[in-house]
């Protein structure tokens, strides 16, 4: 571990008392300590050296500590941020730390706190613990009589900060494929890794949203200190307050001890809220408090405690809607929406399935045993690629692993899957084995009736099926443009088709409106959305 002597600080305060203190606060720290009264002083002393991190005012008389941060952001230097802003102007808080800062601190400010966010933006998490240690013992003595503090509530020990590196076997490897959507996603979650910004995870159930926040959290500063994932849907309303903050012994029937909440469990680290849309208003109010002032009060204690989170949360629902429909605090989505990550369905990420099939296949594999280890044949991940997983991958994995037992050779062909598609099966491995009722062939001349009212009783068999479909859809096509007035957007929304995959079939089978040519490219441009 490195010793606080080998960090540098530079202090950017115009008044010149509160830059006193902030500077003999951190000497005593052992840090070595550089102090500005303006930005210009600040960069100047930034083009001179490289230092470990700036802490700086918002206020300051030639402009504002975020002209700073913007400067320090464009120029891609190293050094951690943290702004000082004035008591209570969260707008500003927000800002802040939309614009890259590590941390920020409210005025008056806290130098217990003050030394805790330092210690934390130079991954010195065991300062952090120690420094909150005497305010824990501070409020353990005003506790009631008989009350004792649980094993939650001691600082842990001290412990190595882990570098920012992601091993072969972290979530972050689990992010697997290619496609634009997981490449910015991974871009996006090096870059929040490296601040205390809270982050809010957004996506339909099921697309790994959890996996997104475990990444950001092992590769970040705090990666040596505990993840606490807490599904705030499953927990009954009741109990809310005493699972987030904890409870005293004493404090209602059956709590016959002290205990920690999660908040208390994630000190020091990180705590992951999944599905923080269904956390009612009363316990939103709390929630919000708790951010604000970095505290929690236990069910029936007298005194808060400090407390040391990085705050990550995740949704399916639309929070800005729900704010409009008052069913979410406007003021706590604004804390919560600092950062916003998008997860995609996988639908969306059509090209990334041969690998997410493979990692999950590797894994089921393992648990068997590896004279187990099954593999996609090429007739199944056609199939796969032709299905919309409404599950998405949590849906994906079960479909896989229900394969894997069912498969009676290493292969898992289109009739392990399970499936119900109006394709019969052809292959070998399908030969001998009783087709699922919805795949039998129907009894000649038995009248077939499509949806939409299509009769096909009559009618002679293709000789090229694919060549059939393209034709009637490229004339559904052509008729659903002509009655638009050749209004894509309109023409695909009367189908259920979204612009994107209303161009991508239009590329495919060559329908052009107007003369123009089809997008390039646009043919081979998501062929998942096809199905």
């Amino acid at each position: 571990m490195m010793l606080p002597s080998q960090f540098s600080l530079l202090v950017v305060d115009d008044e010149p008392d509160l830059r006193t203190l902030y500077e003999l606060t951190l000497l005593r720290e052992g840090y070595e300590v550089e102090t500005a009264s303006c930005v210009d002083d600040a960069w100047a002393q930034l083009g001179d050296r490289q230092f470990s991190a700036v802490i700086t005012d918002l206020r300051l008389p030639d402009g504002t500590g975020l002209d700073l941060l913007r400067r320090l952001e464009a120029q891609g230097r190293p050094e951690k941020t943290i702004v000082i802003t004035a008591f209570g102007s969260s707008d500003n808080a927000v800002e802040a730390l939309k614009a890259g800062a590590f941390d920020y601190l409210t005025k008056p400010v806290d130098l217990r706190q003050f030394r805790s966010v330092v210690a934390s933006a130079l991954g010195r998490i065991d300062a952090v613990v120690s420094t909150i240690a005497p305010t824990l013992a501070a409020a353990k003595a005003v506790e009631p009589q008989g009350a004792r503090a649980s094993q939650a509530f001691q600082p842990k020990a001290p412990r190595e900060p882990a570098p920012m590196v992601a091993p072969a076997s972290t979530a972050f490897a689990r992010m697997v494929g290619h496609s634009p959507a997981i490449e910015q996603i991974r871009a996006m979650v090096e870059k929040v890794a490296r601040s205390m910004a809270p982050v809010l995870i957004d996506g339909e159930s099921g697309t790994g949203k959890e996996l997104v926040a475990k990444s950001i959290h092992e590769i970040g500063v705090r990666a040596a200190q505990p993840f606490i994932a807490v599904n705030c849907g499953a927990i009954p309303e009741q109990l809310l307050e005493a699972e987030f903050f904890g409870y005293r012994k004493g404090a209602f029937t059956g709590a016959n001890e002290d205990r920690g909440g999660f908040f208390q469990a994630a000190h020091g680290g990180t705590l992951f809220l999944d599905e923080i849309g269904d956390l009612p208003l009363s316990m939103q109010s709390k929630l919000l408090r708790c951010i604000q002032e970095r505290a929690v009060r236990p069910v029936g204690a007298v005194a808060e405690l400090p407390v040391s989170v990085r705050l990550l949360s995740a949704t399916h629902k639309d929070l800005a809607a729900e704010v409009q429909a008052g069913r979410f605090r406007q003021d706590l989505f604004y804390r919560l929406n600092v950062i916003q990550i998008r997860v995609p369905p996988l639908r969306e990420r059509g090209e990334d399935l041969p690998e997410i099939t493979a990692q999950i296949l590797a894994r089921l594999g393992k648990d068997s045993g590896p004279q187990h280890l099954p593999s996609l044949t090429q007739e199944a991940l056609a199939q796969l690629s032709r299905y919309s997983f409404p599950g998405n991958v949590r849906e994906l994995e079960n479909l896989l692993h229900r394969a894997v037992a069912l498969a009676s050779d290493h292969e898992i062909t289109p009739f392990d899957l399970g499936l119900q598609t109006n394709e019969l099966p052809t292959t070998e491995a399908h030969r001998g084995k009783a087709l699922p009722v919805s795949d039998q062939p129907l009894i000649a001349d038995t009248p077939i009736v499509l949806a939409g009212g299509f009769d096909l009783s009559g009618e002679d068999l293709p000789n090229d099926l694919q060549a059939h479909l393209d034709q009637v859809e490229r004339v559904i096509l052509l008729k659903a443009l002509a009655r638009f007035g050749n209004n894509r957007t309109a023409a695909g929304a009367s189908m259920g088709l979204s612009l994107r995959q209303m161009r991508y079939r239009m590329a495919r089978l060559h329908v052009t409106v107007g003369g123009e040519s089809p997008a390039e490219g646009d043919a081979d441009r998501d062929p998942d959305l096809c199905a």
